[in-house]
């Protein structure tokens, strides 16, 4: 008998199906990954086994884990089976932590919950699940609070918490979308090893085909609330057999792809529905024919540019020490590097919100420093990001021509008439009907919404677009929409990018030169296809051994050390 025995899983609100029909099964010890983007009813899924949907929707079907039917136990039933049988790891591990208790709080509460433990063992027994995830300081860490940890740990929490009652089912709800390549890797391998250490059934819940081929048995394809393809993972990235997958592969940027910008546009995938007929899905994929191709970046002119010997920090301490590098125009640099090694602290300092303490910056020649009030705001104006998520970064109580026009009047356009114009132009540009500017940031896609963002990055017509991280939220369509559209637009604009990434598979397609960043400084640059070749330094090795579905790998041994390095 099956660990879990999904039969005809259906989940609708109001009428409206989300999840439709969905059949499968997962054993002990076996990984099963759930793949598709959003809105195709992964998450739905989960929520659904675990009853944790809310109370406006309508169940049915059969959910038999250890042969009980889920959907028809009690309420006091299902706590149990939730504490014990099944564990979670959510998505956003700030968010789902109490940032008001301790992490000993929280992690001994579900033990008093689900056993019988005292107070004293139950302490113990914590320290003990914070030993197991490997978190480098278990006992110190259950009286930290988790705005004291990084991204990465926070995750290593959720996981202890996750399996403090040794559960036989594990669901982890794309536990790596938000880290950094080396905290991915280090995740992925704790998530394996507790899943073959202590039996655990694992239904991975992700968009990112590198982690699926490397950690799945087998794969289920979703779109639209149905099951396309299910079939063993590596059988399904040799031989896919429906056009979504097809699509999905073609347009994901694996680990040891030789893509790049200059050669093809990326494959893109349309999908549309007749009344009662199934979907029809199309795929292009697009080489430049003579002429058409992007012009690569014109070397040895005067950089756009400049930054020399730069250190910035705060309070005490340096954040980034003697940087010095240069952006051409029309040049697209990658910068890479983990969390708290200094790109976003760079990236501020470039757009001017926190001073230099070693070191200048120069653009077109004049050093930032130096400007008087006037030539700041049109050096700003020159100077624009891109932010990484496509929700916070829009005021949710504005419409799209109001946000447009406010950075319209904010750079000294007057003329209402040339502002609406502007705008009108803008969004042909970036591919959104004029229609769009009276509607609010909720009505559109993700895809649609990091669009908007970029329409307001151009408005004001910058030579430099520094690009935080602008497609890690997206599913793996829309991001090679979007890059293609930046591609587009750099020719249309003649832009320099300067673009932050944790994602190496998507910096080696759209990048010119590559900066590796770590513990504060630069530590190489070269070509993509020079770094993947011949990557010099320790760190560039380690992070290109990370990606998802790499041909290299890190041996069980060398997790401790590689967490450091990284």
């Amino acid at each position: 008998m099956s660990l879990l025995d999904v039969r005809g899983l259906r989940v609708s609100y109001e009428g409206v199906e989300a999840v439709k029909g969905l059949d499968f099964t997962l054993d002990a010890g076996e990984a099963l990954a759930l793949v598709g983007e959003s809105g195709c009813g992964k998450s739905t899924t989960a929520l659904a086994l675990l009853r944790l949907l809310p109370a406006n929707a309508r169940l049915s079907g059969e959910v038999l884990f250890e042969g009980r039917d889920l959907l028809k136990l009690s309420p006091r039933q299902m706590r149990e089976v939730q504490g014990n049988g099944l564990g979670m790891v959510f998505q956003e591990p700030l968010s789902s932590l109490n940032p008001v208790l301790t992490l000993g709080e929280q992690l001994t509460e579900t033990l008093f919950t689900h056993t019988d433990l005292s107070r004293r063992q139950a302490w113990t027994r914590a320290e003990e699940l914070f030993g197991l995830v490997q978190l480098p300081r278990p006992a110190a860490h259950l009286r930290e609070y988790p705005q004291h940890l990084s991204g990465g740990q926070r995750q290593r929490v959720m996981i202890a918490m996750a399996i403090a009652c040794e559960p036989r089912l594990l669901i982890a709800d794309e536990p790596t979308t938000a880290l950094d390549v080396c905290v991915q890797a280090q995740i992925l391998q704790l998530l394996d090893r507790l899943r073959r250490e202590l039996r655990m059934g694992l239904l991975l819940i992700t968009h990112d085909l590198g982690v699926v081929r490397q950690q799945a048995d087998r794969v289920i394809i979703m779109h639209d609330g149905q099951a396309l393809e299910h079939r063993h993972s590596d059988e399904l990235f040799l031989r896919p057999a429906h056009p979504y997958t097809q699509g999905l592969l073609n347009a994901s940027l694996g680990r040891d792809h030789e893509q790049h910008y200059l050669d093809n546009r990326l494959a893109e995938m349309q999908i549309t529905r007749r009344p009662g007929q199934p979907h029809d899905y199309q795929i292009s994929s697009i080489h430049y024919p003579s002429g058409q191709a992007p012009r690569p970046a014109t070397p040895g002119l005067a950089p756009l540019l400049k930054v020399d010997n730069l250190s910035l920090g705060y309070t005490e301490r340096n954040v980034v020490r003697e940087l010095s590098f240069s952006i051409s125009e029309r040049e697209t640099v990658g910068l890479v590097g983990e969390s708290g090694c200094g790109k976003s602290t760079l990236s501020k300092a470039l757009l001017g919100l926190i001073p230099a303490r070693q070191g200048q910056i120069a653009f077109a020649g004049r050093n930032i420093a130096t400007l008087n009030p006037a030539e700041e705001l049109a050096w700003r104006g020159q100077i624009q990001m891109i932010f990484q998520d496509p929700y916070a970064a829009l005021n949710p109580r504005h419409s799209v021509a109001t946000l447009l026009d406010r950075v319209q009047r904010l750079h000294g356009q007057a003329d209402a008439t040339l502002r609406r114009q502007a705008r009108e132009r803008i969004l042909d540009a970036v591919g959104l009907a004029r229609s769009s500017l009276e509607r609010l940031p909720h009505q559109f896609s993700g895809g649609q919404r990091q669009r908007i963002g970029i329409a307001r990055a151009l408005i004001v017509n910058p030579k430099l677009v520094i690009c935080d991280e602008p497609v890690s939220a997206l599913d793996v369509s829309t991001q090679a929409q979007i890059l293609n559209l930046l591609v587009e637009l750099r020719e249309a604009f003649d832009l320099s990018y300067l673009f932050i990434s944790h994602d190496l598979s998507v910096v080696r397609y759209f990048s010119d030169r590559v900066l590796v960043m770590h513990e504060a400084r630069i530590v190489e640059q070269a070509t993509p296809h020079r770094l993947w070749q011949a990557p010099q330094h320790p760190y560039t090795q380690r992070l290109l051994a990370a990606i998802p579905g790499s041909q290299a790998s890190i041996p069980a041994s060398d997790s401790l050390s590689f967490a450091v390095a990284c």
